[in-house]
């Protein structure tokens, strides 16, 4: 009786990993009838997908962004299920039509279906796995539900192993530089300014830029006064990036 249960059991769930898949190859499909191979080549070289880069083997159709605009309006009402096949879907481009829904539909949600979106959110981060998916998608789910929220989550994401997770951390305090609030920035950018990685030298360094344009350049300078003398050089010329000539040869020759 019990193998005959097991066996059962096993058949359900076969039969719902073939429709699963069968859901995500016919909007892949759909998706990939439109790709251009000489963009998706450029978009392969774009975004680093060689071998020991940090986009290796990422797969590109090759679409433009009013193309994934326009699935992205034809696909709006799709459900959870089919929205997480698309999510992670080998396709950079059907990655980013899905987190581009995600985005629309938090703009237009109630706090229990934000909540509900930033959790899906998190539970997935692995599939948000390039520097353009991270920031079209991190400060509006990310951000957006953890304005007037206590920030561990942020700390956490910050300490991560993967460096998207890092990245998404970071990025996500636009946010709060835009409604004039750098406290969680600062705190973000302190953590991760001993990274290794450049992507997250260049999502600091803009972050901090941010900081002294929206919630004014005393407090981006007096980060700067802090940590620049131990700062990446990378982060170091994104921050000062808008300084007056004067001032930027002051932070780079020390």
């Amino acid at each position: 009786m019990r193998e005959k249960f097991d066996s059962a059991v096993k058949k359900r769930d076969e039969l719902s990993e073939r429709r699963e898949n069968a859901i995500k190859e016919k909007l892949e499909d759909e998706i990939k009838r439109f790709g251009h191979e000489d963009k998706a080549e450029k978009w392969r070289k774009y975004f680093k997908t060689g071998k020991g880069q940090y986009a290796e083997n990422d797969k590109f159709i090759g679409l433009e962004m009013p193309e994934i605009v326009s699935y992205v309006n034809k696909y709006m009402e799709i459900d959870d299920r089919q929205l997480l096949e698309l999510l992670k879907s080998r396709y950079h481009e059907c990655r980013s039509i899905a987190l581009s829904i995600m985005v629309k539909r938090f703009e237009r949600a109630d706090e229990e279906e934000k909540k509900k979106i930033f959790e899906f959110y998190l539970n997935n981060t692995k599939c948000v796995n390039n520097w353009d998916l991270v920031d079209i998608s991190a400060p509006v789910i990310v951000g957006g539900y953890l304005f007037g929220k206590e920030g561990r989550i942020l700390e956490r994401l910050a300490r991560s192993d993967n460096l998207w997770e890092r990245r998404i951390a970071i990025i996500s305090t636009q946010t709060f530089i835009n409604k004039g609030i750098c406290k969680e920035s600062l705190e973000i950018a302190e953590i991760l300014l001993n990274d290794s990685e450049d992507l997250i030298h260049k999502a600091v360094g803009w972050t901090l830029r941010e900081v002294g344009k929206k919630c004014g350049i005393e407090k981006e300078e007096e980060f700067l006064q802090k940590h620049f003398r131990i700062m990446p050089r990378t982060m170091l010329r994104y921050a000062i990036e808008k300084f007056p000539p004067e001032k930027r040869d002051y932070y780079m020759a020390k």
